[in-house]
């Protein structure tokens, strides 16, 4: 698919993003294809390729940005290799809630004035860490997000976190959709009923499913990953978007 380099300036600085669009001339409704905790790689290029082929503009953005650079990580080993399970954390654990959201400002406002992307209305996707990003950006701007994504999202309704995405349910106008991995203890039952709740509460139109497949099951450079769940995510996906991104 036809791939375009640029930056964003930000508030902190200049982020690096791809924007994959179909191959075909026109212009498309845009969505931001957040990664997983190991930041941007191939395989995240392939699969934001693959949502263009959609039909969509796919803003792929360098979430690590404000490190200045990084060695990319190997996510079959980094987990069981001390020195790059703490590299990987402190990268995780430097995007706050207000990063998140104040660079998505910057992303939208991009989008906004680009020939390929058509109508204000902008879909999120993320995995593992991305995901819980997704939900906190249709949070933070429902004038802009009308449908966000989660697959195997970590920390969606933690009671103990101020800034748990649960909290922002009555802010959301988006249609959601979350993708639970099984046996997931960044996500578990108490969390998966608690988010459940605030959403129905909040009268979020939503579907939180649990698949029968590992953390990290979407993304196929990960040990979990599982075929059959990943070709039902794109599935889940592309209902999602044709439903709420159309038009």
């Amino acid at each position: 698919m036809p791939t375009s380099h640029a930056t964003v300036q930000t508030e902190d600085g200049v982020c690096a993003v791809t924007l994959h669009t179909p191959a075909e001339q026109g212009s498309w409704p845009a969505v931001i294809f957040y990664p997983d905790a190991g930041g941007v790689r191939e395989v995240f290029v392939a699969m934001a390729d693959r949502l263009a082929g959609l039909g969509y503009a796919v803003l792929l953005p360098d979430v690590y940005y404000r490190a200045g650079g990084y060695a990319p990580f190997d996510v079959a080993t980094a987990f069981d290799d001390p020195a790059e399970r703490e590299r990987l954390f402190t990268l995780m654990q430097s995007l706050t809630a207000e990063r998140v959201v104040s660079d998505a400002n910057a992303f939208l406002a991009f989008l906004a004035d680009r020939p390929e992307v058509s109508g204000d209305r902008v879909g999120t996707t993320g995995y593992c860490m991305g995901g819980r990003i997704s939900l906190i950006v249709a949070g933070n701007r429902p004038d802009r997000i009308a449908a966000a994504a989660s697959f195997h999202g970590g920390f969606l309704a933690a009671a103990d976190q101020p800034d748990s995405p649960h909290l922002l349910a009555d802010r959301i106008s988006a249609n959601v959709l979350v993708a639970a991995a099984e046996n997931d203890d960044s996500f578990p039952l108490d969390q998966q009923e608690r988010l459940e709740q605030a959403l129905t509460a909040a009268g979020v139109a939503h579907s939180i499913e649990v698949y029968p497949a590992g953390h990290g099951f979407a993304v196929p450079d990960n040990p979990t990953y599982d075929t059959a769940a990943f070709e039902r995510h794109w599935t889940a996906l592309a209902d999602l978007y044709a439903k709420s991104l159309a038009g």
